[in-house]
Formats: C-alpha cells, sequence, structure tokens
C-alpha cells in the first residue's frame, strides 16, 4: 500500500519551475544556457526595503506575528488599496500570507467544496487548476486564443456559469500572456456577474504596475462597486518590489472570507515572516517612483522580444499590455523536422527542440493550458534577451518541411 495520497494524484509538478531549474542543471554542467523561464523580475529589492529588513532583525522584529499579517502591514496594505484602487478594505478585511500562491490556496481551501466549478480562462497560471483541484473542485476552462487577445469574452463567461459554479479566477495583466483588461472590457465581464450572484471573483493583481503604453490598470471590484462583498482582490510585493523570495502576497475580502482564510493558515504555515512583513510595510509605504523607471526598462525590451519573434519563421508574437511576458504561436513549426530529422509534433517538441539546439529555454504553451505557444519571459538582460532571440531565430530556420 502507497503512503501517497490519492489526491495528489490529481495534480502535477509545476512546469515553469521544471524549467527553470532544468536551465539550471544545464547551466553548472557547463552548458551555455539562456533562461527565459523564469516569472521574476532581474532587478534588486530596492535599498530602503532592505534596510527595513535589516532594521526590523537589529530592533528583535523576529517573533512570531498574528497569523495573517502584522497590524502595521494590514494598515499600509488597506492604504495602498484606498490609493491605488479605490478600494476601502478594514485591516479586518485583509489577510496575508507567504506569497500570493498561499492567498489563493488559503481562498480554495476555505470556500471549495467537492464537485464545486471554479472557471479558469486559458491560457492560464499553471498552478490554478491544480489548487482547484486539490481542494476538490473542479477547474472549467474556458479558451481565450490569440483572435481574442487572450482574453475572457463575457458571452464566453455567460455560457460557462452553471449552478455549481463558485469562483470565477481573473488575473490580469496576466501570466502567461501580459493581456490585460481595460476597463470597458472589465465592465462587460463584471455585468455578467452581477447576474449570477452565487458567484464569487478572484482577481489575481500580481502584474499591476507592470503595464506599458498609457494602459489604466482595473481591478473587478473598482469597476463595479457591488460585487465588492463577493471579491478577493488579491495582490503582492513580488513582482513590483522585485521582492519575490520575500514571500508576501495579499489580499482584501469579505471578513467572514479572511477569517475563514486565517483559520486554514492557522494549521498550515501560521504567521509569514516577521521580517518580511516589516519589508513590505517599507514597500508599500515608501518611495514609489521606481516603480515606473523599472517598467519603461520592461518596455523596451517587450518591444525588442515582440520585433525580434516577429522576425522569426513560423513564430508570431502578439504585443501584451502588461506583464514581462509574451506567448507567442509556435503554430508555423508545427509539422517540420530539426535538423537531426526529429519531427515537431507539439509546443512541448518545440521548446525541448530549443534548448537541445541552441541553449534557450522556455516553457510550452500545454503547461498554460493554451497550444500551440510557449511563454517567453523578458525579465532578464537586454544583452540576454537579444541574444537568445538571435538563437531562437538561428533554431527556426534550421527547421525543414
Amino acid at each position: 500500500m502507497s503512503v501517497i495520497a490519492e489526491r495528489l494524484s490529481r495534480i502535477k509538478p509545476s512546469p515553469t519551475i521544471a524549467v527553470s531549474t532544468k536551465a539550471r542543471e544545464l547551466k553548472a554542467a557547463g552548458r551555455d544556457v539562456i533562461g527565459l523561464g523564469a516569472g521574476e523580475p532581474d532587478f534588486d529589492t530596492p535599498d530602503n526595503i532592505k534596510d527595513a529588513a535589516i532594521k526590523a532583525i537589529q530592533d528583535g522584529d523576529t517573533k512570531y506575528t498574528a497569523v495573517d499579517g502584522t497590524p502595521a502591514l494590514k494598515e499600509a496594505i488597506s492604504a495602498k488599496f484606498k490609493r491605488e484602487n479605490g478600494l476601502d478594505y478594514s485591516p479586518a478585511e485583509i489577510t496575508v500570507g507567504t506569497g500570493g500562491k498561499q492567498v489563493l490556496y488559503n481562498a480554495f481551501q476555505a470556500t471549495v467544496n467537492a464537485g464545486d466549478e471554479v472557471i479558469i480562462p486559458a491560457p492560464y497560471w499553471v498552478s490554478y487548476p491544480d489548487m482547484v483541484l486539490l481542494a476538490e473542485g473542479e477547474p472549467v476552462f474556458v479558451s481565450c486564443g490569440a483572435n481574442q487577445n487572450f482574453k475572457l469574452q463575457p458571452e464566453a463567461l455567460e455560457e460557462a456559469i452553471t449552478p455549481k459554479t463558485r469562483w470565477l479566477i481573473l488575473n490580469s495583466p496576466s501570466n502567461p500572456t501580459g493581456a490585460a483588461y481595460t476597463r470597458a472590457e472589465m465592465k462587460a465581464l463584471t455585468d455578467v456577474l452581477m447576474r449570477h450572484p452565487h458567484v464569487w471573483v478572484l482577481t489575481d493583481d500580481m502584474y499591476e504596475h507592470l503595464v506599458y503604453d498609457d494602459f489604466e490598470f482595473v481591478t473587478p471590484a473598482q469597476v463595479e462597486p457591488g460585487l465588492k462583498d463577493r471579491t478577493l482582490t488579491m495582490n503582492g510585493v513580488s513582482k513590483a518590489y522585485a521582492m519575490t523570495g520575500w514571500r508576501i502576497g495579499y489580499a482584501g475580502g469579505p471578513e467572514a472570507l479572511i477569517k475563514a482564510m486565517a483559520k486554514v493558515q492557522s494549521q498550515s504555515t501560521s504567521n509569514p515572516s516577521s521580517v518580511s512583513q516589516a519589508a513590505a510595510v517599507e514597500a508599500l509605504n515608501g518611495p514609489q517612483d521606481f516603480i515606473g523607471e523599472r517598467a519603461e526598462v520592461f518596455k523596451q525590451r517587450r518591444d525588442l522580444v515582440v520585433a525580434m519573434l516577429n522576425d522569426c519563421p513560423g513564430l508570431h508574437c502578439a504585443k501584451p499590455e502588461g506583464a514581462f511576458y509574451v506567448y507567442p504561436s509556435c503554430a508555423g513549426c508545427i509539422g517540420k523536422k530539426t535538423p537531426d530529422g526529429k519531427k515537431i509534433e507539439t509546443d512541448e517538441d518545440f521548446v525541448t527542440y530549443l534548448l537541445e539546439s541552441v541553449g534557450v529555454a522556455a516553457v510550452q504553451g500545454e503547461a498554460f493550458g493554451l497550444t500551440p505557444h510557449f511563454r517567453v519571459s523578458y525579465a532578464t538582460s537586454t544583452e540576454a534577451l537579444e541574444e537568445a532571440c538571435k538563437r531562437i531565430k538561428k533554431a527556426c530556420e534550421a527547421l525543414t518541411d
């Protein structure tokens, strides 16, 4: 008899982490590999945030805290929601977790019963379906292809809703596509949700500050205040503040839901790191000007990568509104043969070919629920991106019919 629980058979390890791990292993073995798989800014955490963490350590702020966040951090998050999103969340309506992933996991564990449905627009971040499955829920995928700019359409949302629907997940800007919803597009979706009062909305706003070309970020409860009492507005400090390793995510939502999520967290990790929380207070309350400066660098990288990938035979790359990913189609390479005679039959075959032939690590579209595509992260140096795109072009040119 196996000691492994049956529920684990429903899920798979994170494909994005697997790609990054493989790239690191190859580099350690001496291979010249450019990793474009990681969803992590290459910028360092700003010094004022580091200094706040050091001060917290020196002041002895190293004990347990309240399970789901210190009063100081909850106040800073409340102020952030008011200042940037026009949302009023009291500290009692705010939760802090060990990264945004834990916040999402807690929400599903606290609310999803066996057989409940969660609508997930595809392509999606790889962890959403597995977290739903671990809660014994059923992911309901709605395909959002390139012809829809990778965005959920109101008609498709209406069609996907059933009496069993518990949540809709909305990620804007999106991982893996970078697509973001305009105010009008978001309003069209919230109008549908207002007709279905049993459906709750879980937003993943982690890439809020990484938007380009004067795009205006909006979140559902901001666009439709009538949804606020059944919306969990999730965000974090990982991407905007280059604090991925600090592991701080947070959310605002109805107090009863927040308490239920704290109950889950109290029996898993308990509180996030006290030092990381002190750093996050400084991140949210301190200077914000560097965010726009770094976003401008990401925009330049986006434009470079989109142009260079569109110059590769067999690829087509749309220009996204935000985040630091592009999601090019490799449909024009499917069916072709590599120099050693292997046939490219899937997008997984294509990214494997890129890694083995030219040392570029990307993530197959199959992992995100929409093929044939692949995800490229441009959260790395401009020089590395230029070299990687040159290598991808070389690999594409080497394919034959």
